[in-house]
């Protein structure tokens, strides 16, 4: 069944990344959790700069950090928030694939080694010793498998095809689903998946990159073809190729594509492919051990003992110094070097002894960020700023080819529509490309009439998403063994755990939840002297409509009131009374023991009773109750009796109802009282009724189940709304009145005892009970 619950705030804040591509840092609260999805660097600042805004977030309340790839603007700045931040005082874990970190170890120290070489401009985030220590504390984990972190917390990792080991977050947050994709690829490449649609309906959220914004990439093949012909004419023409590459990722697609190209091509034989990273020579070996997580043109080829990672045309420089003025002396060659920004180390350096000639080329085949060289230079400067300060001449050509592993305009679109996500969140994109990508989405959306809400966060300004949904209760046990019937009420306690919710009868809570429950009976003794019994059920009457009257199991006489609370006439210890009206009233020396199951409702009923009886003896009513029997001339103390109750009840409700349609008239199960004109409606009666004519409209009230028929359901409700409104003016109190909680006793059949009653030692055979269902 659904219920209306709480209404969930999701709130994502971007560290990083928002409205910029770099430093990915994406955290999301929700019902007291809190996971924070990647961890990296600005790949154009340095030292602390780089880093995403920590300080906007108490690392202390982290459950879970998801590092989605091993670049260093996804996942460089982990040890420093592991090691330096509070992250350690608290109980998150830090969760990635087992290729990314197998990769990842490599890829930090190369970085530690790096930003200590660079310490004179900015100081190291983080030393090997930190690294080390954090290393161990890193869990991995495996695609397509669902890992629990804490009740309500759990999250499936699924290929994103962007590099070795890439994943796509599937985040069950409580009662919300949330896909962070980090960096993906719908594109299959030499050696990768692609990234599928995750299985499975009902993301509340996506979280999703916009680094190429509206742009659209040409075709594998035709992108393929075009570089190898780019290589192939600067190599011809005399020129070194230099192509600026990340050590791991991109760059082994391309060792793929130029190896086969130079196979097939013989008098390429004699120019040397060089990937100048011994960080590459050491990932390799990663790559070879992870065959099953690639695509099946790399399984097969291991499977027919071939590796398509022993390259017959590839070398690796030995690192030695001053190898970068050999090469760059030397024959013509293509070289792979790092860093793809060409901020600074081997490309760099390249770059600058290869610029002013117009016989090399550059490649730049991933993606830049703005403010890098690499972004730089394909706007063709005429010259460029070495390291030193100096400026150098660029006269050599600048292609940019791009086997970046991210979605394009088209890509990204057919994504986000197969997901389905009512509520999309772009990241890691720059502003204008973001804003177009947000544009554009909208734009198709709307032709299509249909409707979602695109955000575009900036950084440390958090984004808030109410959801109004439904949230479903499973009905288990003896409640659901009888399939309730439409418009039916199911009445039970409902059980939260983990954010789900389970309705079971109060009986089952021990069976299907390891729980029991507990009763609290309260029990109230009063001594209220000089009043009698009649007095005390005459005021209960007054205040609650009714009373119903019996004995305990003890034999005690007992009142009912609203079902859940019984008075009781009290003896036991106390001394012979010896007025004898005292000891016929069967209410010895005044005293009362009030008895009620502890819940809210029935605590309010009781207090208001016992209000009522301290207030009896100084109550003007209480005049009105003689305390001797006694006759009047003119009328009658004596007490309805139930017909004459009913006869009256059903005078008062059809006055009630010709105050507003005038004339009622009373049929009884036949309709005899009517004529057969005036049946037209076709009603069928089997109980005795109402019937309410207005002009042409006519309704029948059941008097027995209190339900209106009618042909015209406006007339219904308008009849319905009206009898609402006189039963709740007529009746009383305990007719009104269902308690919730009565799981304290026995059963209220069973709480009287059947057959003749003794009371206070003396023989009350006369008495009313409640196992024969009279109510006083």
């Amino acid at each position: 069944m659904a219920t209306s619950l709480t209404e969930p705030k999701l709130s994502i804040t971007l560290l990083g990344a928002g409205q910029e591509v770099g430093r990915s840092c994406c955290v999301i609260q929700h019902a007291g959790i809190t996971v924070v999805c990647d961890a990296g660097v600005h790949p154009a600042f340095h030292g602390m700069a780089a880093l995403p805004f920590i300080d906007d977030l108490d690392w202390s309340t982290v459950d879970a950090l998801l590092i989605t790839h091993f670049h260093l603007d996804h996942a460089a700045s982990l040890t420093y928030i592991m090691e330096k931040t509070n992250f350690k005082d608290g109980k998150g874990k830090v969760y990635m694939t087992h290729p990314t970190k197998a990769v990842y170890r490599l890829m930090m120290q190369d970085y530690v080694r790096m930003s200590a070489a660079q310490s004179t401009s900015a100081p190291p985030l983080f030393t090997p010793l930190d690294l080390s220590i954090t290393l161990p504390l890193i869990n991995a984990v495996s695609y397509a498998t669902t890992t629990t972190v804490i009740p309500g917390l759990s999250f499936t990792p699924y290929p994103a095809g962007h590099v070795l080991g890439a994943s796509m977050f599937l985040i069950q947050l409580a009662d919300l689903r949330i896909l962070y994709t980090g960096d993906y690829s719908r594109e299959e490449s030499r050696h990768l998946v692609r990234a599928e649609v995750p299985p499975g309906a009902g993301v509340d959220v996506l979280i999703v990159e916009s680094t190429f914004g509206v742009q659209s990439t040409e075709g594998r093949r035709e992108k393929e073809e075009r570089f190898t012909s780019l290589i192939h004419r600067i190599l011809l023409r005399g020129g070194h190729v230099l192509m600026p590459v990340f050590a791991v990722g991109g760059a082994q697609e391309l060792l793929l594509i130029l190896d086969d190209y130079f196979e097939k091509h013989p008098e390429l034989h004699k120019f040397p492919i060089f990937y100048a990273s011994a960080l590459a020579r050491k990932c390799m070996a990663v790559y070879q051990g992870y065959v099953h997580v690639m695509n099946n043109n790399i399984r097969s080829r291991f499977a027919n003992n071939q590796n398509p990672f022993v390259f017959r045309h590839v070398s690796h420089i030995p690192r030695s110094s001053g190898w970068e003025k050999k090469i760059g002396e030397g024959p013509p060659c293509v070289i792979l070097a790092s860093p793809g920004m060409m901020q600074s180390g081997a490309s760099r350096e390249l770059l600058e002894m290869w610029a002013p000639d117009r016989r090399n080329g550059v490649v730049i085949t991933g993606y830049s960020v703005e403010g890098s060289m690499a972004r730089n230079i394909m706007n063709e400067p005429d010259e460029i700023t070495s390291m030193k300060g100096t400026s150098i001449p660029l006269r050599c050509t600048v292609d940019n080819i791009s086997f970046s592993a991210h979605v394009d305009y088209a890509q990204n679109r057919e994504f986000i529509e197969a997901i389905g996500a009512p509520h999309v969140v772009l990241v890691h994109g720059e502003q204008s490309q973001m804003f177009r990508l947000k544009a554009a989405l909208q734009a198709g959306y709307k032709e299509r009439n249909e409707h979602i809400t695109i955000h575009t966060p900036k950084n440390c300004e958090p984004l808030e998403l109410i959801f109004r949904g439904e949230r479903v209760a499973k009905a288990i046990g003896t409640l659901a063994e009888r399939p309730p019937q439409t418009g039916a009420q199911l009445s039970g306690l409902l059980v939260s755990k983990d954010f789900t919710y389970t309705l079971l009868d109060p009986r089952d809570l021990r069976d299907f939840t390891g729980l029991s429950t507990s009763t609290i009976i309260q029990k109230q003794r009063m001594c209220i002297p000089g009043i009698t019994w009649e007095l005390v059920k005459w005021h209960l009457e007054g205040l609650f409509g009714s009373v119903t009257q019996g004995a305990d199991a003890e034999g005690i006489r007992t009142m009912r009131v609203m079902g859940v609370l019984d008075v009781k006439g009290m003896r036991e210890g106390l001394k012979e009374e010896t007025d004898p009206f005292e000891a016929e009233s069967g209410f010895p020396g005044g005293y009362l023991l009030l008895e009620w199951v502890s819940s809210g409702s029935n605590d309010m009923i009781a207090d208001a009773a016992m209000a009522l009886i301290h207030g009896i003896d100084t109550s003007p009513a209480s005049v009105k109750l003689t305390s001797r029997p006694h006759t009047h001339a003119d009328h009658n103390h004596e007490e309805e009796d139930a017909k004459a109750t009913t006869a009256r009840r059903l005078t008062q409700l059809i006055e009630f109802l010709e105050l507003y349609f005038g004339e009622v008239q009373f049929l009884d199960a036949q309709g005899k009282e009517l004529d057969d004109e005036d049946d037209e409606e076709g009603l069928e009666l089997t109980e005795p009724a109402l019937r309410i004519r207005l002009d042409d409209q006519y309704a029948d009230i059941n008097l027995i189940t209190m339900t209106v028929k009618s042909v015209s359901q406006t007339f219904r409700r308008r009849v319905e709304d009206v009898l609402a409104m006189a039963i709740t003016t007529f009746g009383s109190l305990t007719e009104s009145y269902v308690s919730a909680d009565r799981s304290g006793w026995d059963g209220e059949q069973e709480f009287f005892i059947e057959g003749d009653r003794v009371e206070n030692g003396k023989d009350k055979s006369d008495e009313q009970t409640l196992g024969d269902g009279d109510t006083n």
